[in-house]
């Protein structure tokens, strides 16, 4: 067993084993964030979903109302007036095959990676590279599109892409421990709101197993999901 530090020991003390209402559960969780650093906030969802089966993935986005707290750098593979579009519509880093061969050997420094469908051919050779940190384009995340302006505001606002792991539980940085809880629970409820939005047909069932919430460092918050999913956002701010 892994060593528990005694600042985390005492942060845990803090935690009750119960399900918490949303904004009380956001409002522990920002007393709990004691790192020297600014800690995210995340989501982890345990769904009754078996991701081994087609109709049972889940891989979406969501656009938090509130941003994520965090400069979102965006790289592009166009060609032609694309790249100028891409360039003036505020992406940090422009290219077309020169782009992906910089890639191949090993830039990164980007953490969105936005293609055109014409150059997705030539993008694919850059999978085993891109699939593991989870920068691959996909329609299915909206990063394979020919608007580019549209895709490069949203990501840059605060949109993010999220995905089922293969055992079912989903893990969601939906912002930073310096929001206020208010707006913590805004992009908590539009998360919850997209996943029942794009419950996967496969899914028989209960849908929501659990649900918790913690700061990078901090213990987890376990959150009654009945009383999210029957928030409404006016409540919510």
């Amino acid at each position: 067993m892994p060593k528990i530090s005694r600042r985390l020991k005492g942060l845990q003390a803090k935690v009750e084993e119960k399900d918490y209402h949303p904004l009380e559960a956001l409002a522990l969780l920002k007393d709990t964030a004691t790192a020297k650093f600014t800690e995210a906030a995340e989501a982890h969802i345990r769904l009754g979903i078996d991701p081994k089966y087609t109709d049972q993935q889940l891989r979406t986005t969501v656009a938090l109302p509130k941003g994520t707290g965090q400069i979102v750098r965006v790289a592009v593979i166009a060609r032609g007036e694309k790249v100028n579009e891409a360039s003036n519509a505020g992406a940090d880093i422009v290219g077309s095959e020169e782009l992906i061969d910089e890639i191949q050997k090993g830039r990164m420094d980007f953490d969105k990676l936005i293609a055109t469908p014409d150059v997705m051919p030539q993008v694919a050779k850059l999978g085993k590279l891109l699939g593991p940190r989870g920068l691959m384009p996909s329609p299915k995340g909206g990063t394979v599109t020919f608007d580019l302006a549209g895709a490069i505001a949203e990501f840059k606002a605060g949109k993010l892409e999220f995905r089922a792991d293969r055992t079912g539980i989903v893990h969601v940085m939906f912002g930073k421990t310096t929001f206020s809880p208010e707006d913590l629970l805004v992009n908590l409820k539009a998360l919850q709101e997209t996943i029942d939005r794009n419950r996967p047909s496969g899914a028989k069932g209960r849908y929501w197993r659990t649900f918790y919430v913690s700061a990078t460092m901090g213990p987890s918050i376990k959150i009654d999901v009945t009383a999210l999913r029957d928030l409404k956002l006016s409540e919510a701010g």
